[in-house]
């Protein structure tokens, strides 16, 4: 393989790569050769040989380019088929959705010819009309796709910065007041589940009266949205969200009689009610999934080890737990606070009395 001397000086080597079929006006069909160049601009004898280096890398691996020469849609539906069995339903929905929405000028784009460059234009592009969160996540599955289907590209995107939002965790008051107001409803059991077992609300729609034995609930199922837009109750997210929970007695006897599904509402309709019923109770706005924050947050605020919050919550390690749920409630935040400020304001007093008794 024999790299030739442009009239630039630099080096080129030409390698078959495969054949294009055109259809000419009058019908026909015309098989044409296409070449991969490999070209270098030192005109020394260095650059011929980097040249020629590159031409036999990619023809010794020809054969494997072939094989996986798909386009990016291509590929990412082959990778999403082949994790249709070990990822969540959930999960395998948003990739779906991300091919359809995320991707319009990547799509027939073939992976072998993309580059670091594309992908970072494309992030640049998407992230103009969506949050840095959706941008992380688009991105992360391309990435992923990448890596499976076409290793040897390296990416190295500059994504946006992700906006630090101040979470707000409802206090206790905040929840006394909400389950004063929806006594009675269904949301109330909704809640109850939530607050007070950090149930998710695919987990609280699943739960049927089979899964009460005497104050403790087995969480083993959740209610979720298939690929077809229906509603299905499948194994719960994690392995680690299989779990027992036992509640106050009061919130087991808000379920006493009922046969059945626990809460007939589902996981989508209880997000939709939860902020108007907030409005109307005048409570601070909050998400239902708060409410897992609150219990979580509480539970530390009163001293339960990690261990315990994460097997009552169902979490599989204590990376969530401290990113997100030891947000300190601000009723017990003012409590500590006041208790540290005290400590130190003693302690000024005894210096301030030392220091009158030094004659």
């Amino acid at each position: 393989m024999q790299a030739k001397k442009l009239p630039s000086g630099s080096w080129r080597v030409q390698v078959f790569s495969h054949y294009e079929y055109i259809q000419q006006p009058d019908g026909t069909v015309k098989k044409k050769r296409i070449y991969e160049s490999f070209t270098c601009n030192d005109p020394s004898n260095r650059g011929k040989r980097e040249a020629e280096r590159l031409a036999a890398e990619y023809a010794a691996n020809k054969e494997r380019m072939a094989i996986t020469d798909y386009t990016l849609k291509e590929a990412m539906e082959k990778y999403v088929a082949s994790k249709e069995n070990v990822l969540s339903t959930t999960t395998l929905r948003g990739y779906n959705t991300l091919i359809r929405n995320a991707y319009p000028n990547l799509l027939q784009k073939r992976i072998r010819k993309m580059t670091a460059a594309d992908v970072q234009e494309w992030a640049n592009e998407y992230s103009l009309k969506h949050s840095p969160k959706s941008v992380s996540n688009a991105h992360g599955f391309i990435s992923a796709v990448l890596n499976a289907y076409e290793p040897s590209l390296k990416l190295g995107t500059k994504l946006p910065e992700k906006d630090h939002q101040e979470l707000y965790v409802p206090s206790d008051e905040d929840i006394k007041k909400l389950l004063k107001y929806i006594e009675g409803t269904e949301l109330e059991k909704a809640v109850l589940l939530a607050a007070f077992g950090t149930l998710r609300r695919g987990e609280i729609c699943a739960l049927t009266d089979k899964d009460i034995n005497g104050d403790v609930i087995t969480i083993n199922k959740a209610m979720v949205r298939s690929n077809d837009g229906g509603m299905v109750i499948k194994s719960p997210k994690t392995l680690s969200s299989n779990r027992s929970v036992e509640y106050p007695h009061f919130v087991i006897e808000k379920f006493n009689g009922i046969e059945g599904k626990l809460v007939k509402m589902h996981p989508e309709d209880i997000s939709k009610k939860f902020g108007k019923i907030l409005d109307d109770a005048g409570v601070h706005r909050f998400r239902f999934h708060d409410l897992r924050h609150y219990s979580a947050s509480i539970m530390h605020a009163i001293g339960i080890p990690d261990q315990y919050i994460m097997a009552r919550g169902g979490w599989k390690t204590d990376k969530v737990l401290k990113a997100v749920y030891r947000n300190v409630i601000k009723d017990e935040e003012k409590k500590f606070t006041d208790k540290i400020n005290s400590h130190f304001d003693s302690m000024q007093h005894e210096m301030q009395h030392e220091k009158k008794k030094v004659p």
